[in-house]
Order: structure tokens, then sequence, then C-alpha cells
């Protein structure tokens, strides 16, 4: 498994903790990796929370419980889902 981040997350206990659980670190470097490569990547993930994030229960979480949260944040991508899916059936 590999985790992307950006530089703001380069330093040595954030790779030391990831490698003993076995993720590869790919945390971009300046001066050496330019964004564009990370950015690929990132840019899904970035966009993927702006879909679910668009829901305001879970951007203000109202809710005590982890569990609650969890439920409402599946309930959002689902919803999401469904959206993308029944846009490109028509």
């Amino acid at each position: 498994m590999k985790l992307r981040a950006d530089k703001a997350y380069r330093s040595a206990e954030h790779r030391a903790w990831l490698r003993r659980r076995g993720i590869v670190p790919r945390i971009a470097r300046p001066g050496i990796e330019s964004g564009e490569r990370l950015g690929r990547h990132r840019w899904v993930i970035g966009r993927t929370l702006a879909w679910l994030f668009g829901y305001r229960r879970l951007t203000i979480r109202y809710e005590r419980h982890g569990h609650l949260f969890n439920a409402f944040l599946v309930l959002a991508a689902t919803i999401t889902c469904y959206k993308k899916l029944a846009k490109q059936s028509t």
C-alpha cells in the first residue's frame, strides 16, 4: 500500500510511522519531485472529499459518537455514487 502526501507531511517521524505499518510513503520532496507527479493522484482524493463534504451534516459534525458520523459518511458516499452512476446512464 502507498500513501501520497504533500511536503507538509515530510518528516522522519511520519515516514517511520508509515513504514512500521507496511505503508510506502510517497511524500513530495522540495525541489526534487514536481507537484504534478503526486498531484495527479491527490486531485482524485481532494475531489472525492469535496463531494462528501458537500453535505453540511458531515462538514459541521453534530454527532457526538463516531459511529453516527460514520453512518452519515456511508450515506453520503452512497448518494454521491448513485448520482454519478445515474448521470452516466443517461
